[in-house]
């Protein structure tokens, strides 16, 4: 995916080689310092010769969220965060490692309470009572289960990933190069943002530094969508001329997918920074 495309490219900058685990064969490449593995969490399988010479993992797996919610889809995005993660947590219980290994993993701000004044820190326990909410929290406790095994458990809970090669970022310019930009709702709703290389560069600092517990994988500085949409127009050099696109309108396009545009989360970065990342 896109984090993890990042994160591999920061990877073999420093020197530092990549098994990858996919459940499409056609994937599968043997590199010297790239080798794809193959897995099925569905069935509880995995090739357990990608641990060999391993001593962190990252896991990022899980469907994406930014699909229409059918009952079962939503199964999936759920299925497909749990089952990986028991997947992995067999393996490594079975390869009973002897060094310890840092295992990092990939959560959501979407934890966080829907709030358009509060100020979120890694603290916070009350969790946002929505379907992302209840994924979110679900998904942290199977990352939990790890410290039963010997490994470090760092938390990410990503923000809204900014890159021009997909994800939120180019849903978000469409419609202002067409001439329908727009904000949503009251425009109001923070959005706690992060570019692409920071997050790639946030999860190879921890685990370059070891790091275990939860941390806030957003940019200092959490934006409202009407600001979001009215910089975009500005870089773009395209006017905002059509009025605040109400809740009913996008409920009806949607679904109930259409919560990821209108939730509010301010999120703070300050617990990463404080461990030295920029």
């Amino acid at each position: 995916g896109l984090i993890g495309k990042a994160i591999t490219d920061l990877c073999h900058e420093k020197g530092i080689s990549v098994n990858y685990l996919t459940t499409d064969k056609s994937k599968i490449k043997n590199e010297n310092n790239y080798q794809g593995f193959y897995w099925e969490p569905e069935k509880n399988e995995l090739d357990a010769n990608c641990f060999e010479g391993v001593k962190a993992i990252i896991n990022l797996a899980g469907a994406s969220i930014a699909r229409k919610w059918t009952k079962a889809y939503k199964e999936k995005i759920l299925t497909s965060r749990v089952d990986s993660l028991r997947t992995l947590h067999t393996a490594i219980k079975n390869l009973n490692p002897k060094e310890r290994i840092s295992f990092i993993s990939a959560s959501a701000i979407g934890i966080y309470p829907n709030s358009f004044t509060d100020f979120y820190t890694e603290k916070e326990t009350n969790v946002d009572a929505s379907f992302l909410g209840d994924v979110s929290e679900i998904w942290e406790r199977e990352i939990d289960r790890f410290q039963e095994l010997n490994c470090t458990v760092a938390k990410i809970r990503i923000g809204l990933v900014l890159s021009s090669e997909g994800g939120a970022l180019p849903n978000i310019a469409n419609p202002v190069r067409r001439y329908l930009g727009a904000s949503f709702g009251s425009g109001e709703q923070w959005q706690s943002w992060i570019h692409v290389n920071d997050i790639a560069r946030m999860f190879v600092f921890a685990m370059e530094n070891n790091l275990s517990g939860v941390y806030n994988g957003v940019a200092p500085n959490p934006v409202t969508n009407k600001k979001m949409v009215t910089e975009l127009a500005k870089v773009l050099n395209k006017p905002l001329f059509l009025p605040n696109i109400p809740k009913f309108a996008m409920r009806l396009i949607l679904g109930e997918m259409s919560y990821l545009l209108f939730v509010s989360q301010r999120v703070s970065s300050k617990k990463i920074e404080k461990k030295g990342f920029n």
